[in-house]
Parts: C-alpha cells; sequence; structure tokens
C-alpha cells in the first residue's frame, strides 16, 4: 500500500486545486464521441491521403453513431494510478473500479479496491467518477462529441503503414471538456484509435500545461479505450501523471438495433 511521504497542512488548498484539475483533463476524453507539431516519425510515415478530410470526418461520425446504437451494455475493470511529485508534498495512489455502461447514457461504478493517499482517493478519484456521470448526459454529450457542429477538422496526413488518417482537431467553443491536438482514425472502420492533445481550457491556474494520449481497441464491433495517460505540469514545479487502464471487457451489442438480431456477449481478457 501506497504511504504519504509528508503531511500538507501547510498548504491543503494549494495541493487540492493542483490535482482537482485533473478531473476536467480526463473527463475530456471520456466523454462518448496542443500537440499541433507532428513529430518527425509521424511526419516521415505520411503519404497522400486516399480520401479528404469532410470525406473521413462524415465517415467517422456517421460509424460512430452506427456503434453507439449498437453497443447496449459494457462492463470493465478500471485501474486508476495518481503519482504528485512536487509542492507542498509528493502523493501517490491507486483505485480499482468496475465499470458499467447501459445504452443510451447511465454510467456506474463500484470502487473494488483503493490504497494510498486520502485526498487523491476523496478529491480526485471520486470526483472524476462523478463527473464522468454528468459526462455521460445528452445535453452534455451534444456539446462534446467529436464532429462538426464542435469542432474544426484539418488533414495532417495518412499513415499508409497502419491505414490510418491523422486529423489536427480544433474545437469551436472553449471549455474545459473539449480538446485540441491530434486524432488517428482507422481508415477501415473510421474510428478513433488514438489521441495526443491538450485541454482546450486550461483547468486550473495551478496547471501550467497538461498532455494527454489515449488509445483504443476494437472489441467485436466497438472500438474502447485500453489506456489513458495524462500528465499535468504545475506552475510550482510539480508533476501530476495519472493513467487509466482498462481490461476484462464485457460487451453486448445488437445488429444495429434491430430487436429481430439477437444480442451476443463477449468476455475480452486479452488486454489484461
Amino acid at each position: 500500500m501506497y504511504t504519504e511521504s509528508m503531511r500538507i497542512s501547510r498548504s491543503p488548498t494549494i495541493l487540492f486545486r493542483v490535482l482537482s484539475s485533473l478531473v476536467a483533463i480526463v473527463v475530456v476524453l471520456h466523454v462518448p464521441r496542443e500537440i499541433a507539431a507532428a513529430s518527425d516519425d509521424i511526419a516521415a510515415s505520411m503519404t497522400a491521403a486516399p480520401l479528404s478530410v469532410d470525406q473521413v470526418v462524415s465517415n467517422l461520425v456517421r460509424r460512430n453513431e452506427e456503434r453507439s446504437r449498437s453497443l447496449v451494455h459494457c462492463r470493465a475493470t478500471r485501474v486508476y494510478h495518481l503519482t504528485y511529485r512536487g509542492f507542498p508534498g509528493d502523493r501517490e495512489a491507486e483505485m480499482t473500479v468496475e465499470a458499467s455502461y447501459d445504452s443510451p447514457s447511465t454510467k456506474d461504478f463500484k470502487i473494488i479496491s483503493q490504497s494510498g493517499s486520502k485526498i487523491i482517493l476523496e478529491r480526485v478519484f471520486k470526483k472524476l467518477l462523478e463527473s464522468e456521470k454528468e459526462a455521460a448526459q445528452p445535453e452534455m454529450r451534444a456539446r462534446t462529441q467529436l464532429n462538426w457542429d464542435n469542432y474544426s477538422f484539418t488533414l495532417v496526413g495518412y499513415e499508409s503503414s497502419t491505414h490510418q488518417y491523422v486529423l489536427h482537431v480544433s474545437p469551436k467553443a472553449k471549455s474545459k471538456y473539449v480538446y485540441r491536438g491530434k486524432v488517428w482514425v482507422d481508415g477501415n472502420d473510421f474510428a478513433v484509435t488514438r489521441i495526443e492533445a491538450e485541454p482546450a481550457q486550461n483547468p486550473s491556474f495551478w496547471t501550467k500545461r497538461s498532455e494527454i494520449r489515449h488509445e483504443y481497441a476494437k472489441l467485436q464491433n466497438s472500438w474502447l479505450p485500453v489506456r489513458n495517460e495524462s500528465v499535468s505540469y504545475i506552475r510550482l514545479g510539480g508533476r501530476a501523471t495519472l493513467t487509466i487502464d482498462y481490461k476484462d471487457y464485457r460487451l453486448t451489442e445488437t445488429g444495429g438495433g434491430s430487436a429481430a438480431m439477437p444480442a451476443f456477449h463477449a468476455d475480452i481478457s486479452s488486454l489484461q
């Protein structure tokens, strides 16, 4: 079990605000749907794209809607791990959660185990779960989904080796629940496979800069998160690293919502 390295009686409010800013950063990428410069490796792998940016985004939006209608139920295990290094003291905590989703917008969480800093457990992890429930509601989803209404898109290039389009996305309205950066879109399923981004709006004065990396994998007909890493650099010199690992997916899908099409189940254990 993790131990807290020093007390924060000197500045509990500062640490609370620093860590609480992570809640908005992570919820950005849990809404059911800037690292603007491509690295040398990415740029070198680009070739001429078979489709235009309009065609890619139109296919992405259409296929996302189809997958959303098809996914009836999802259950998975998540492991949240947060390490904070800096003023006024180091902190670390971990929480294992069983997460469930029922169409169209119900999310529930059951805490399986937890250890480490109480301020992280109570004021970051639990607040994060509450915020994710709110973000799943239709009103919030409509304002944050990855589509033409909420974002502007630019085609960065096409990775022929992986058959993926790379898009730069920029929100049309700033808020702490949208992001700007790059998304990778699978050229066959037109699903987001990877995101490298930052929040469009700084979630806290104490946060100097934040980086988000999110990875997805295909399970049955759905594309679901497998790992999320968020790194925040604090003005006072600290650094907070939050990771979320997803495993043991169990899905119920339909054949496009038809009542005559039986649902099927799968227990995905290969992501452990």
